[in-house]
């Protein structure tokens, strides 16, 4: 008769850098608590930049990955395919209790996939997040995953309602508030204790003690050439009242120049910028304009307004109780919210309910109690 061991063995995915910022305090987490679980890190190289990445995993204290799975770019299904030939080699070889994933990346489909037609439980942190926007590829991910998830972490109240919508056991979902706010409230209290001068940007900053920050790479925004003009033109005009500083995505950057546009010389234009650089730019900033996900409840967290060039959004409670803002990539309505945001008129919202630092902790220890009560044991 088999007994129950005392670690849980299980393997954390990453592919991509918004994963890496949630898997840090997670990892962290493990490091410094008592917890009966024993992981392996597989960092599946869907985003993989050696300069890049290796600076992430040094910031972030992420250690090396066990697994290096080096899949590169390529379309959606090509690189879905590459993670999940190489991952079944993995649980093949470990057959792991449970897999977790976190997001909503190729690589956090692929994983998932695989692990479930293996029979290994899936736990997938930051589930149930809904844009209702099929056109997205992250909403097919999200989708997919929670589909076939058996444990859900959810960030807000909006995720639980989602997934019992969608015929999920409520003993499976855990609302336990969101890691990516623990990394950021850690990161930040890192910045306090580094010299002004530790990044490039510093002289910027020096320079402009007011200014706003402009992240911009989604498909819908820079793929569509008069959208993208758009956009540009709406930003000129902020810049004209409020410096901007604006580090360029490769895929915004090559369609400027695809598309024959210009940034005008007000706005500042950088490569892109490590985590820590970035948020020490952005967590001063007078105002954020973007169309990232997580910077919206970054900014919501740090009470920073936030202006999303998007139509919906999967986290809604950054609008219904954080800072942000939706405007779509409406020129008009781009200037106008900015405006309103630089005569004090944005919105002031309030962090959201368990956005307190201490999520992976409640992860961690879910997981623990929720694979000793199911009997869940390593062979």
């Amino acid at each position: 008769m088999k007994t129950i061991a005392q670690f849980h063995k299980f393997l954390i995915v990453a592919g991509a850098r918004p994963n890496f910022m949630k898997i840090a305090p997670i990892i962290r987490e493990l490091q410094r608590g008592s917890y009966p679980l024993e992981y392996q890190l597989v960092h599946t190289g869907q985003h993989y930049d050696k300069e890049m990445s290796d600076v992430f995993f040094e910031e972030l204290e992420i250690p090396p990955p066990d697994y290096h799975l080096d899949v590169g770019s390529g379309s959606h299904a090509e690189q879905t395919a590459k993670v999940m030939v190489r991952f079944e080699e993995i649980c093949m070889k470990d057959r792991p209790d449970l897999v977790m994933v976190v997001g909503d990346v190729n690589s956090t489909l692929a994983c998932s996939i695989v692990a479930k037609k293996l029979g290994i439980k899936v736990a997938h942190v930051e589930a149930g997040l809904r844009s209702r926007d099929m056109t997205m590829p992250e909403e097919v991910n999200r989708i997919v995953t929670d589909a076939i998830s058996d444990y859900f972490f959810v960030t807000e109240k909006s995720g639980i309602d989602n997934l019992l919508a969608e015929g999920k056991p409520n003993g499976a979902i855990f609302f336990v508030g969101h890691v990516m706010i623990d990394n950021l409230f850690h990161q930040v209290e890192k910045l306090q204790r580094l010299p002004e001068n530790s990044f490039e940007t510093a002289d910027f900053k020096r320079r402009h003690p007011s200014y706003g920050v402009v992240t911009l790479h989604r498909p819908s925004n820079v793929d569509d050439p008069k959208t993208l003009a758009g956009i540009i033109e709406a930003l000129a005009e902020v810049s004209s009242e409020l410096p901007l500083i604006f580090p360029i995505h490769p895929r915004t950057q090559a369609n400027i120049r695809k598309f024959g546009l210009e940034i005008p010389e007000s706005i500042v234009t950088t490569k892109p910028l490590s985590y820590m650089e970035f948020l020490n730019l952005f967590k001063d900033a007078r105002l954020v304009l973007t169309d990232s996900g997580g910077i919206q409840e970054e900014t919501t967290a740090l009470g920073i307004p936030c202006i999303t060039l998007r139509e919906n959004t999967e986290r809604p409670i950054t609008v219904e109780e954080g800072t942000n803002i939706l405007v779509g990539s409406d020129p008009v309505r781009i200037v106008a919210e900015a405006r309103k945001a630089l005569k004090g008129l944005a919105a002031t919202g309030r962090k959201p309910e368990l956005w307190d630092g201490k999520a992976s902790a409640r992860i961690l220890a879910t997981l623990a109690d929720v694979l000793n009560r199911e009997g869940t044991y390593s062979s």
